[in-house]
């Protein structure tokens, strides 16, 4: 249990003091068009969204960050309470750590916020066999889902960081029918984290009745980059030389979100920092945009900045719906958009599978 808290600890400590991002910036790669007559008032744009039943402020919530050691109840509580303040959308960090006999109070404090859509977190490798180490079924899916009185479970698919974690979770056959049993009655979100969700995956989820997918493409925060100097410090040159090997891999995040629109709810995370780039994940296909390493700094100061981080956000995606002419959500998703550079490249290549 221990192992695990150090661990998030670690994770924690590396994105702050590191540069654990990506090389290449892919929202760059998406410019949208700018309309010199918008025919509209910037204090008119309607920023509000309905996702999964829940009506949010705006198409922007903070991803999963963290839980499951003690500074981590500080860093949800200030996001709860900006979240809720804000009425958008927050997911907890891996639930694995609480279900593991820890505390649960880092995971249960944004029960005390009205968060008006909440989403828990489980991992895709404690859904099969791993070494020395337990199974969850729905029993424990429902422990994560009633901790913070979720609206939905987010099943996060890892794997990269798992090959370059000197203590990853490495099995996957049996993930996919894991995640098809669970949503037979579960509400399930499936989660990316940094390398993004093909077509053909997005379809295969979609046929077993996943509610949605937050495919956080390359371009954000590298766990692999993470996992690496985790390693360094702790000696492990094997597991750093694959992490350094690693550090770029992953489908663009921008066209992940074009290749994982298939008819589901898309959450666009994957370096996403500003309301610009959050409005160009709407304009390629997404819903909603997630952050998380925008807000990780302010997280650990108060729920005022990172309310202040958040508001300028959505501030600044209120003024791109008003740079191209949109009145509402539904509008920006359907603006014009260049796609250019690398992004480009994989969006022409028939790589979809």
């Amino acid at each position: 249990m221990k192992d695990i808290e150090q661990r998030k600890a670690d994770h924690i400590q590396v994105t702050m003091e590191e540069d654990v991002a990506s090389r290449h910036d892919y929202w760059d790669d998406v410019k949208l068009v700018h309309n010199a007559l918008p025919e509209i008032d910037l204090e008119e744009v309607d920023t509000s969204t309905v996702l999964f039943g829940r009506k949010l402020s705006c198409p922007l919530m903070v991803t999963a960050i963290t839980g499951g050691y003690p500074q981590a109840e500080k860093i949800n509580e200030n996001l709860a309470k900006a979240c809720s303040e804000l009425q958008i959308g927050l997911g907890v960090g891996s639930q694995r750590a609480a279900l593991e006999k820890g505390s649960l109070r880092s995971y249960e404090v944004i029960k005390e916020y009205d968060v008006p859509l909440r989403v828990a977190n489980l991992g895709a490798p404690q859904l099969v066999p791993q070494r020395r180490k337990r199974t969850y079924g729905p029993e424990e899916a429902r422990k994560a889902i009633d901790m913070i009185e979720a609206d939905l479970l987010a099943i996060h698919l890892n794997f990269l960081q798992e090959v370059a974690q000197p203590e990853g979770d490495t099995n996957a056959r049996g993930c996919f029918d894991g995640i098809r049993s669970l949503s037979r009655d579960l509400p399930i979100l499936v989660k990316e984290t940094g390398a993004g969700i093909s077509r053909n995956v997005a379809l295969r989820l979609k046929g077993i009745g996943v509610r949605g997918l937050d495919v956080a493409g390359a371009g954000g925060t590298s766990f692999s980059k993470v996992e690496g100097r985790r390693a360094a410090k702790l000696g492990d040159r094997r597991s750093e030389r694959i992490a350094e090997t690693f550090a770029e891999w992953g489908i663009p995040a921008p066209v992940s979100v074009m290749w994982a629109d298939v008819g589901l709810p898309v959450i666009a995370s994957g370096g996403i920092v500003n309301g610009l780039q959050a409005a160009k994940s709407m304009a390629v296909g997404a819903h909603c945009a997630g952050t998380a390493r925008a807000v990780l700094r302010e997280a650990l100061e108060s729920p005022q900045a990172v309310k202040e981080r958040l508001s300028l956000m959505m501030d600044e995606m209120r003024i791109t719906m008003f740079l191209t002419g949109s009145r509402n959500v539904r509008e920006l998703g359907r603006v014009g958009y260049m796609l250019t550079g690398a992004s480009k490249e994989w969006a022409s290549a028939d790589l979809e599978g």
